[in-house]
């Protein structure tokens, strides 16, 4: 006769604890007080600091990198640089819960609320026919987009969202896109 093993049995109840969660609850019925969310990208350093200034780009990954060039080539061809992303895309946080947002690429990003996804504030980064969207109108110089700027080893923390779904994007980046559903 076969027994059941005690770590098929225990494990969801572990787990379900290590979670904060009473047995048979779900992460949606109780969602995280915070979420980290990660910007990251591959920015070439000799392309990105010969042509944007030096020290602009403060890549420290091993092997991985994308030149200048390929970067606005892969925009142009509708397939921009899956490098440049918000890990994790989406969550779920619970209500006066905090996402905090480390920029763990080589240089800077925006991690800007938005109304829907759309382009950003620099036109070589949009895809063909993608319109700025209005959040992100003025670059730096919009105060509103200027306050969500995260430097290469900096974070931010977003708070105070109300109940249901908000987008956010890098107003310099437009593919990088991030949702979070507010419980």
């Amino acid at each position: 006769m076969r027994t059941p093993s005690i770590c098929r049995i225990a494990t969801p109840f572990i787990a379900a604890l290590a979670l904060g969660l009473a047995p048979g609850a779900s992460a949606q019925e109780n969602p995280p007080s915070i979420v980290q969310v990660v910007a990251l990208d591959e920015c070439d350093p000799t392309t990105f600091n010969n042509a944007v200034g030096a020290d602009f780009c403060k890549n420290i990954t091993l092997g991985a990198s994308t030149t200048l060039s390929n970067l606005f080539l892969g925009v142009a061809n509708k397939s921009p640089d899956p490098g440049w992303d918000f890990e994790p895309d989406s969550a779920v946080i619970g209500e006066g819960g905090i996402l905090s947002v480390v920029d763990e690429g080589g240089e800077p990003h925006t991690f800007t609320e938005v109304a829907k996804f759309g382009g950003g504030f620099v036109p070589p980064l949009n895809e063909p026919g993608q319109e700025t969207v209005p959040e992100c109108l003025g670059g730096f110089k919009n105060i509103a987009v200027a306050r969500t700027r995260i430097l290469q080893g900096s974070t931010i923390q977003v708070s105070n969202l109300s109940k249901g779904e908000h987008l956010f994007q890098c107003c310099i980046h437009p593919w990088m896109k991030f949702k979070v559903t507010v419980k």
